[in-house]
This record gives C-alpha cells, structure tokens and sequence, in this order.
C-alpha cells in the first residue's frame, strides 16, 4: 500500500486507528498485530483478522510511532494491544525534541 499524508489506517485484529503524519512515495506494509492496517472506510473495513501473539506489544494513545530509515511517522488515534509495524519491523515510539536551553 502507498500510504499518503493524512491517511486514516485502522487494524483488522484490534481497535487501534492511526493517522500518518508523514511518509514516502514508496510502497510500505505497516502493519498492527501482524496484520495489515487498511482504510476505515474501505471494502476491508471491519474485517476481523488473527493477530499475531507474538505481536502485541500495544499501541498507545497519543503517541508518535517512527521508523526513520523508510521515512514514516504515524499517530496512534485508538490505542489497541496489537504492535505497529512498517515492512515486518516494529515501529518505536518517537522521542521528544529537547527544548532549547534558557539562558
């Protein structure tokens, strides 16, 4: 799947939903759970997948998924126990910027 900037993705294992904040022109499998995250309002919507128990590492509210190397952030919007994923890789929370020191 060619995911684009704005892109609402949801599990078919879990609850979980997230939005891409920021992504390449490539094509990438991000997955939850093992399985692949489709369009919520897609024909695959709703759709109830296994997900893998090796695979659940959960998603958490509110929080910044990145994976550098392909150029990918995503915002998880419904946490769910299923682990994000990009291309069989999990995906590690983003880290804060370090504010500017104060003089």
């Amino acid at each position: 799947m060619k995911p684009r900037v704005g892109q609402t993705l949801a599990s078919t294992v879990d609850a979980a939903t997230v939005i891409v904040v920021r992504c390449p022109d490539d094509d990438l499998d991000i997955t939850c759970g093992g399985a692949t995250m489709v369009d919520p309002r897609g024909p695959e919507a709703g759709t109830t997948g296994t997900a893998d128990p090796a695979q659940q590492g959960g998603a958490q509210l509110g929080k910044r998924y990145a994976a550098d190397e392909y150029g990918l952030e995503l915002l998880c919007t419904k946490a769910g126990p299923g682990t994000l994923a990009v291309n069989g890789v999990p995906l590690p929370i983003k880290g804060a910027k370090p504010l500017p020191a104060s003089d």
